[in-house]
């Protein structure tokens, strides 16, 4: 009879354990998340800094950026880390997004920043899974890559019905996005969302705001040539995201310019490390 008794709480007690695994590991996917993108922001910032000062021969985005590392031996491991890490990424922020992990309401601002989480989470999602991608076979992907896979991208668009409408709706996409980083550098609390005591979220609150900031310049240029590339049905117009650095590169004072966005994407890196740390990542309120 006791030993009958015994079974529902035994086998009680084992779902409150598997359950506490289940969070903490959502909790570790998220903090190595944030560090798995701080690190891809700090090696986007680093490359387009050297391009800045004419020392590699052009900004990269992210995947000829993780692309280059796999091609040095040690950087497979650096790969492999980072894509598993972004991976957890994309977890963390469907619980964001789909279950309101950070209990942001129903509101319309609220459901605004969910979408942008969701989103966020396919994109690293997809760039964490390619990165796995290049483990098994690995393929050498430059900036040229990137400009032809944007302008393959862009021409089959346009033999789509509404192809120019379309594109030119990407392009305001991403200019919104852009300018709403702006503003989020400029409006937000970042320490709200850090388990941090005071004097140390007043040290690292400056680089989520350069870093946003910076984040949402880099992503206007590319919004630009979207809607140019609309406007006039060219798909040579578009530009990848490392490549519409560059263009901005080309142009009066577009070292600097580039110079300063790349410290800012190094910022927006280190924030990211602050907040695998720091950040207040509670998984539980997601399956309660």
């Amino acid at each position: 009879m006791g030993s009958a008794q015994a079974q529902p709480w035994a086998r009680r007690l084992r779902r409150l354990a598997a359950r506490d695994e289940i969070i903490q590991g959502l909790e570790w996917a998220g903090r190595l998340g944030y560090a798995a993108r701080g690190v891809v922001y700090l090696g986007l910032g680093a490359i387009a800094l050297l391009a800045a000062v004419d020392m590699t021969p052009r900004a990269r985005g992210a995947k000829a950026m993780l692309a280059a590392w796999a091609a040095w031996p040690p950087g497979l491991v650096i790969v492999a880390l980072v894509s598993l890490g972004l991976l957890g990424f994309a977890v963390w922020r469907g619980l964001q997004a789909g279950l309101d992990a950070d209990r942001q309401g129903v509101s319309p601002k609220a459901i605004a920043v969910r979408v942008g989480q969701a989103v966020s989470g396919l994109i690293y999602g997809g760039l964490g899974l390619w990165g796995l991608e290049l483990l098994d076979a690995f393929e050498d992907v430059g900036e040229a890559d990137e400009e032809q896979a944007a302008h393959g991208a862009a021409a089959a668009i346009l033999n789509w019905p509404y192809g120019e409408t379309l594109l030119l709706l990407a392009g305001l996409t991403l200019v919104g996005v852009g300018i709403g980083n702006v503003i989020q550098g400029l409006m937000q609390d970042f320490s709200k969302r850090l388990s941090c005591d005071a004097r140390l979220c007043r040290v690292v609150a400056p680089l989520a705001r350069i870093g946003y900031g910076a984040r949402g310049l880099a992503t206007l240029p590319a919004g630009v040539f979207l809607i140019k590339a609309g406007l006039e049905a060219r798909s040579a117009d578009v530009h990848s995201w490392g490549g519409a650095l560059q263009a901005l590169e080309r142009q009066p004072l577009g070292s600097w310019v580039l110079g300063l966005i790349a410290l800012g994407l190094a910022a927006f890196g280190l924030f990211g490390l602050v907040e695998a740390a720091f950040r207040r990542i509670r998984p539980a309120q997601a399956l309660a």
